[in-house]
């Protein structure tokens, strides 16, 4: 390691030990995202120095990448969403990152549930069977499950039908050897539609659920 790197290592690490250790206030979330900018600039450090660039450019940049929210976006993680793009090809579904880190799949309602029905169709299985497997040789890996609805009904129907849209995805993925609790799950009802409730098509896309997966920074 040469003298700039160890340099650069040291005052990551110490900046990033400072801001934890003098901010009490600070909530567990902005603490992670201290932790991931120090991490991420340590690893943009040594990637710089071993391609011969600079150690504090490299820093600077892998600061950057690991401060968003306390997330990392591993190697691993960017794996995973090409496999499931290849997946999921031609289905509707939705494989994205999101600005914190995250890795988003979006199963719209022709892979996912039939209308006020809470069973997982048989093509949504060929979804989470690939995405459960990608999950067994990653421990720290966090999921959050989201069941949405469209607008036909009450909402004193539309919101538990939301949670149990997600319950039920926890828990297939459960039987597929995912822990269930590794998993969040959360109901939002017909309150965060994506497409006009007033049209067929808009409310297949509102009905939907969404698989969040983020790999900690710490």
């Amino acid at each position: 390691m040469n003298r700039s790197l160890i340099q650069t290592t040291a005052f990551s690490l110490t900046a990033a030990a400072l801001m934890l250790g003098g901010c009490e206030s600070m909530s567990p979330r902005e603490k992670g995202t201290a932790v991931g900018a120090g991490v991420g600039a340590v690893a943009g450090a040594a990637v710089g120095s071993a391609t011969g660039g600079k150690a504090g450019t490299g820093a600077a940049i892998g600061g950057v990448l690991g401060a968003v929210a306390g997330n990392l976006w591993s190697k691993r993680q960017e794996d995973r969403r090409i496999a499931m793009e290849q997946a999921t090809q031609g289905t509707g579904v939705d494989v994205t990152r999101t600005a914190d880190n995250q890795l988003k799949v979006n199963i719209p309602s022709d892979v996912s549930f039939d209308t006020g029905s809470a069973t997982i169709k048989p093509q949504m299985r060929a979804v989470l069977d690939p995405f459960a497997a990608s999950l067994k040789d990653d421990p720290k890996a966090q999921l959050t499950i989201v069941g949405h609805t469209d607008s036909t009904g009450s909402e004193a129907v539309n919101n538990p039908l939301s949670v149990q849209r997600a319950q039920s995805v926890r828990d297939y993925l459960s039987s597929r050897g995912v822990m269930a609790t590794r998993v969040l799950t959360e109901g939002r009802g017909e309150r965060e539609p994506v497409s006009d409730n007033t049209t067929d098509a808009g409310r297949a896309k509102n009905r939907r659920v969404e698989i969040l997966l983020r790999e900690p920074a710490a």
